[in-house]
């Protein structure tokens, strides 16, 4: 029994067969938010022209040929798609869900989980990097770039939920707003944290408008031009958990968390996580792409100063005793 819990903990539930089923799900999700803001049928609801297609186009490509291309750091080339999967879905363990939430939740765990949403980021631009192609390392660039603009605006805005919860472990963030203790009006409070929460997760995500790195009408695919079959697979099965993953954080902080035992606790986590794509549908569906140098200026100029802003309320009333 002691080897069959982590063992579920870490293959089925919330590890690895969840988020591969979820994420494909939210993905289906999205594009069919996404498609009726443009006026757009979408996916269907059955079929592999439905809610099956974000499968079906993940089991296609790892029956295609898998390329390396000669000028390329084999090993390097190889090990970035294994090395962002197995970070994400490493993340995804600590979400706070139902009873095997103490398994792995420790204080500081909301560090190890921002440390580790990074590595995917850094794994994009090695992939680009060590592809040796100029379309790649001009993405691969850009990735960087873009880290650089929005990962000090996307800590600040977590670290506010922390801060009101006077806590760095996720259960206890997740828990503080509760009925029980009438402390759900903490909850708009953290709005400005939110939002810059959301645009800071799609830059991360790269989806419109901050799809630059990948920018097909510039730089074709950018870092994953050079990847096919197995490897850009594994991107692709990435980018989904890391949606699915982000999203149910954003939650988790500013939403007020899963709790009441395995099936409410999963409800909640299946209907706050779905919102929170819903949300950032809304973003791809509303704006155009911008150019990296706005984007940089954007972030360092509004999303950082409003974080520092909305951190610095919560600290003073925290300090009156009002939190």
């Amino acid at each position: 029994m002691e080897v069959i819990k982590p063992l579920f903990y870490i293959l089925v539930f919330p590890g690895f067969i969840f988020q591969c089923v979820f994420s494909t799900y939210l993905e289906w999700m999205d594009r069919k938010f996404y498609a009726r803001m443009q006026n757009r049928r979408g996916p269907l609801y059955t079929g592999y022209n439905g809610i099956l297609q974000p499968v079906a186009d993940i089991f296609k490509l790892f029956f295609k040929e898998d390329i390396v291309p000669a000028s390329a750091d084999r090993f390097m080339f190889s090990f970035m798609p294994i090395l962002g999967l197995a970070a994400v879905i490493t993340a995804g363990l600590y979400l706070p869900v139902w009873m095997f939430t103490s398994y792995n939740s420790f204080e500081g765990d909301l560090i190890v989980v921002l440390y580790l949403l990074s590595i995917p980021t850094l794994a994009l631009f090695l992939a680009g990097w060590f592809s040796v192609s100029p379309f790649s390392l001009i993405g691969a660039t850009r990735v960087l770039t873009q880290m650089f603009a929005y990962e000090v605006p996307f800590f600040l805005a977590l670290l506010t939920p922390a801060v009101v919860a006077g806590s760095w472990q996720i259960q206890k963030i997740a828990s503080f707003p509760s009925w029980t203790h009438g402390t759900l009006w903490v909850i708009p409070l953290q709005l400005l944290a939110f939002v810059v929460a959301l645009l800071t997760l799609q830059a991360k995500l790269e989806r419109v408008p901050f799809d630059i790195p990948e920018a097909e009408t510039e730089v074709v695919g950018g870092p994953l031009t050079e990847y096919s079959g197995k490897k850009l697979a594994m991107f692709r099965i990435q980018k989904d958990i890391l949606m699915l993953v982000g999203s149910a954080f954003i939650a988790a902080l500013f939403l007020g968390g899963f709790s009441g035992g395995l099936w409410l606790g999963l409800l909640q986590l299946l209907i706050k996580t779905a919102f929170v794509v819903f949300l950032l549908s809304i973003i791809r569906a509303a704006f155009a792409r911008i150019r990296i140098d706005q984007f940089v200026s954007f972030s360092w100029k509004y999303l950082a100063p409003v974080s520092l802003i909305q951190l610095l309320i919560v600290l003073l009333l925290k300090g009156k005793g009002v939190i």
